[in-house]
């Protein structure tokens, strides 16, 4: 058995329930995550009692052994959860995935994330509680709350940094905006975007405006990973792990805003250990998915993933370069968190394997290497790339 998990496992189904806005799903979340997974196991011509494992990332709530029990698995041998991070254990999960099948701790391991802010609450606030300690201690008081404002600190630097100007996070905005027009299930489907409705948007915080900002959304979205090997036998064409990735680079957990690498990502020491699983390096990519918490986040994965270089992203950033099926580049091709939904990021994992498979609604061509970039500007992050057969 090779050392390198590369190519060793495949994507065999994926499965999303229908998208609702924040708050309005019809179904608790833990029901939303089976019914996801029952339609990746129905898509991969898999029998969801096969399944023996699941990884998932955010603290998901749906408990792997009470899935288990519900899908009627016959035996449970994996439970994984990517801790921390937000959406930037996404990839980190199909990571451990991948992982626990190449070291045969399970055979069929299922990939979820499922949310209902209706009965949990709602991500994109600040606490609401009379009482703050820990970290929020020393920022609530102070006006910073939000997710929007905390970012947008980091995205400040390295656009004051580095000379970038609002264009270049307008760019990223268009680009998922104009592919959700093609995706019959974005929540953004027929509700385009053009620069002067992005100009005119009310400012949430600067620089992002309102389009710079994720959806907020319930529902839940599944992958059915298997061997290589096996996944050959099954009715998709297989959409195989060349590389996946998780971690942060020196203190990027330090507290209070305090990390020395500041302006960044978090994806610095992740990058090169990525393309060196994955065998191929930037420009190899032929389609990407970044993450959208903010347009910021999307920039500066890009220069730290090796597309760009700081000082030529007002050049690199602009809107055609990013469209499908034309663009040197293309990116979040469903409409991403922008303008698809936002299912913390897992969304983005299941477009990158219809692109391999040749299935999306902005199709790249001849589409072998399909990259995935999950947070930013969290602890951990990840990312992973997947590739079709003839890339191995």
């Amino acid at each position: 058995m090779s050392n390198s998990m590369r190519g060793q496992v495949a994507v065999a189904g994926v499965g999303e329930t229908d998208y609702y806005k924040r708050g309005e799903a019809p179904e608790a979340e833990f029901k939303l995550a089976l019914s996801a997974i029952l339609r990746a196991c129905e898509d991969a011509g898999i029998d969801p009692k096969r399944v023996d494992g699941f990884a998932s990332y955010s603290n998901d709530r749906s408990d792997p052994s009470r899935l288990a029990a519900a899908l009627g698995c016959e035996e449970l041998r994996f439970a994984n959860m990517q801790w921390g991070g937000g959406g930037g254990g996404g990839s980190g999960a199909v990571a451990n995935a991948a992982a626990a099948i190449h070291a045969g701790l399970a055979d069929t391991v299922v990939v979820f994330r499922a949310l209902a802010q209706g009965q949990f609450g709602r991500f994109g606030q600040g606490p609401r509680r009379n009482t703050i300690a820990g970290d929020f201690a020393h920022t609530v008081p102070y006006g910073l709350m939000s997710p929007a404002q905390m970012f947008a600190m980091k995205v400040v630097r390295f656009m004051h940094d580095h000379g970038v100007a609002q264009e270049a996070l307008r760019a990223i905005s268009l680009a998922c905006y104009h592919h959700a027009q093609a995706n019959p299930r974005a929540v953004m489907y027929g509700r385009p975007l053009d620069e002067a409705k992005y100009d005119d948007s009310r400012w949430i915080v600067e620089p992002f405006h309102l389009f710079d900002c994720c959806l907020e959304n319930d529902g839940a979205a599944a992958m059915v990973l298997v061997s290589a090997e096996r996944a050959r036998d099954l009715p998709n064409r297989p959409c195989f792990v060349l590389g996946a990735v998780a971690g942060s680079d020196y203190r990027a957990g330090a507290s209070v805003h305090n990390t020395p690498n500041y302006a960044s990502s978090t994806f610095k020491t992740l990058a090169p250990r990525l393309y060196d699983m994955a065998a191929v390096g930037p420009a190899d990519v032929d389609v990407l998915q970044s993450y959208e918490n903010f347009t910021g986040g999307v920039l500066m994965s890009l220069v730290e993933h090796g597309f760009c270089a700081p000082e030529a992203c007002n050049d690199f950033f602009v809107k055609d370069r990013f469209l499908a099926p034309s663009g040197d580049l293309p990116l979040n091709t469903s409409g991403g968190n922008l303008a698809e939904c936002y299912m913390h990021g897992l969304g983005l994992n299941v477009e990158a394997v219809r692109q391999i498979r040749g299935q999306s609604t902005s199709q790249v061509p001849d589409a072998e290497v399909s990259m995935v970039i999950s947070g930013p500007m969290v602890t951990p992050v990840s990312a992973c790339i997947f590739g079709s057969e003839a890339t191995l």
